[in-house]
Formats: C-alpha cells, structure tokens, sequence
C-alpha cells in the first residue's frame, strides 16, 4: 500500500511538471509572438517614414532632376548614387522630420541606389534592417531607389518589450525555482511524517505487552481472597485496572487512527443491526457510566436499522463517542442516545448535560489533535484524536455527523448513515 502510494505521489509530480512545462512553453512562446508584433510596427512605422519621405521628395521636382542626373553621370561607378551635400541634407532633414513626427527614435542610414543592384545589396544579412522605395519624378526616369537602413533594429525591438520582457523572463526563473523547492520540501517532510508514524506506531505496540501483563496481574490480586479480605487493597488493584484499561484504549485509539490513515485498515463490511452495535458500546462503556454514577437513556426508536458497516470499528466509534460525552459531563453524567430514520437514512442522535462547546471551537473538534483550550486545568485527559477518529469512521461508511452545542448546556452528535 505504502508504495502505491509513493507510486502516486510521483505520478502527481510527474503530471504537476508536465503542466508547468506547458505553461513555460505557452509564455516564452507568447514572448516571442509580442516581439513579432514589435517588429511588425517597426516596419510599419519604418515604411510609412520612408513612404511620406519619398512623395515628399517627388513633390521636389529640383531635387529629383539632381538626383536622376547625379545617377546619369555615374552610371559606370559602384551601386550606390554619390549625391550632393544639397541633396543629402534635404532627404535626411525629410527623414528627420518624419522619424520625429511617428515618434521614432533609432539611429538610420540611408543611400539612393541604381536600378539592378538592390537585390545584390541586402544579401549582406541585414535584410531584414532595410526599407527601400522606388524614386521616380517626373523629370526622371532612372529608376533610382531610396534604401533606409536600421543597424539597431533588433536591439530596438527589445527596448520596446523592455520591463515586460525581463519580469516575464525572472517570472519563470521564479515559478522554475520555487516549484521544485516546493516539490523538495514536500517529499522530506513527507519521509519526516513517515518516520515520525512508524516510531510511534513502534512505541504504542511496545505499550500494549506491559499493558497486558498489568492487567493480568491486577486480575489475579482481585481474585487474591488475601487481597479481598483488605478493602484498602481491593480499591487499590480496581484503581490499577481501571487506569490500566484506559491507557489501553487511548493507546488502541492512536493505532487504529493511524493505520487508517495510512489505509493499511481495510473495512470488513457486512450487515449489521445498529441496535446490537449501540447496546454493545453501551455495555462496554457501563463501567466508567457506572463509577460516575451516571445514567445512559436509550431511544432506539428506528424501525429500519440496518446497515452495511464494520463491526469493530462502528463500535469502537460509538464507544469514543460515549466516552468523550462522559468526560465533558462532570459527576453523574446524563446521556441519551436516540435513533430514527428520515427517509432512506439511519439518524442517531448521542446527547449529554456537560459543559458544552463554545461555538469558536465548534469547527475544530473533529481536527486532529485538537482540545477545547482550558487554559492551564486538565482536567479530562487525552490526546485530541477521538472525534477524529469517529469522523473518519462515519465518512468510511459513507455517513456524516455534526455536532450541536451550546455552551453550558451540552452537546448533541448526530450522525447519519444510509440504511441497506
């Protein structure tokens, strides 16, 4: 069972990676789509620089004509049209203009080139940094472009994603690093919480052999006729047995609670009279009923009363569950249990006069470990796993149970289970 189990555990690691690793690749894959769409308005915003900067110079029908005789007189030179100091500063001052107009602020290059050889040009792998527009004015028919280049246009785009950029990269490094410090953390405190049930278990199955052999000796000194004879010797060795069979029970208490939630218990089902069940519970718990000079009324009003269950377990729920009543109830506890049905239902009521439960704690009873706070009196002893003990049994035969108290005035525990 301990290795299905651990077998799941990393199953669950195993499928909580995968889901993380998806949702890695869906981020850096939208980071790379949002610099996609960066650099599609850089080329929008670069054309559009280049397209108003081009009609601009056509409207200039005298820089046109020096520009397409400026490209006549060099026809044998290299690609590149040598134009004017005139010329120059009339195209960079247009493309100043409108950089600044579209609110673009990267560092440009630009050269008019001759018909044939602009192909030739971008295949010095920065293709994708070049912007070109045919030329043409009326006065001219050369065929001249005008190439706009951007040697920082990457480094741009990255300045444009810039705090997005960065916090969704330290994002992952951040979800990277705590979810296997997690994943860390889990699996040394689950091996603490494996070490810490197996000692315990180790130390209360120790307990039950000297348990055992108390009992059995204080047995034969109550059949001792030497020890009867003397009264101060016979209350000493009920005394002794008595203490005796309540450490016994808290320490079978510890053990079932802990074997079932390990799920190392498997419920022996089978059909069972509740009435029988509550009688027997009763007639364990008669004794300490007895010593406190108690009384326990029974309203076994249900006319449907079977159920599918586990003996030991539903009996020992109940026992906690009368046990517990007589703890909080002082001298000469006052119990009811009470059954009915209510449909298809089962409904057992166990009532007490006691102290009650102050409302602030009532959702916390059936925690593990948990004890109404008395400050520094203990009068009723324990270890705070009795209630959960119960609800774990009442949920393992597909049952409930809520509790019902007012302080001062008792404490009623119904729990419901379905009838066969």
């Amino acid at each position: 069972m301990s290795e299905m189990k651990k077998n799941r555990t990393y199953l669950l690691i195993a499928i909580s990676s995968i889901a993380l690793l998806i949702v890695l690749i869906i981020q850096v894959n939208w980071i790379f789509r949002t610099a996609e769409i960066k650099e599609e308005l850089f080329n929008e915003k670069a054309n559009m620089v280049l397209s108003r900067t081009t009609d601009a110079l056509r409207s200039d029908k005298e820089t046109c004509r020096k520009i397409g005789a400026c490209a006549d007189m060099d026809r044998t030179a290299g690609p590149v049209v040598k134009l004017g100091k005139n010329e120059v500063h009339k195209i960079d001052s247009l493309f100043n203009y409108y950089m600044k107009l579209y609110n673009f602020r990267i560092d440009y290059a630009f050269v008019v080139v001759k018909p044939g050889y602009l192909s030739t040009i971008n295949e010095s792998g920065t293709a994708g940094n070049v912007y070109n527009k045919p030329l043409d004015g009326e006065d001219s028919d050369t065929g001249v472009e005008l190439k706009l280049t951007f040697p920082e246009k990457n480094q741009y785009v990255i300045a444009e994603m810039g705090a997005m950029f960065i916090t969704s990269v330290i994002l992952i490094l951040v979800v990277l690093i705590m979810f296997w410090r997690t994943i860390l953390l889990l699996m040394r405190e689950k091996q603490i919480a494996e070490h810490a049930a197996c000692f315990l278990n180790n130390m209360t199955h120790e307990f039950k052999t000297p348990l055992t052999n108390i009992a059995l000796a204080g047995r034969m000194l109550l059949k001792d006729s030497a020890v009867n004879q003397d009264p101060k010797n016979k209350h000493y060795s009920e005394i002794i047995l008595q203490e005796n069979e309540k450490l016994r029970l808290q320490v079978e208490q510890v053990l079932s609670m802990s074997a079932l939630e390990r799920g190392e218990i498997s419920l022996r089902k089978t059909e069972l009279n509740f009435h029988e069940l509550v009688n027997e519970a009763v007639k364990c718990m008669s004794l300490q009923i007895d010593n406190k000079q108690g009384n326990l009324k029974l309203n076994l009003e249900a006319g449907s009363v079977a159920i599918i269950g586990d003996r030991t377990h539903l009996v020992n729920g109940l026992c906690n569950l009368i046990d517990n009543a007589i703890k909080y109830s002082g001298d000469k506890p006052e119990l009811t249990v009470r059954t009915s049905n209510a449909g298809q239902k089962l409904v057992v009521a166990l009532s007490d006069k006691g102290i009650g439960i102050a409302k602030e704690y009532q959702k916390s009873v059936f925690d593990k470990f948990f004890r109404v706070p008395a400050g520094d009196v203990h009068d009723v002893k324990g270890f705070g796993l009795g209630l959960t003990y119960v609800k774990k049994v009442v949920e393992l035969h597909n049952g409930t149970i809520e509790l019902r108290s007012e302080k001062g005035e008792g404490t009623t525990f119904i729990i419901q289970f379905p009838n066969v």
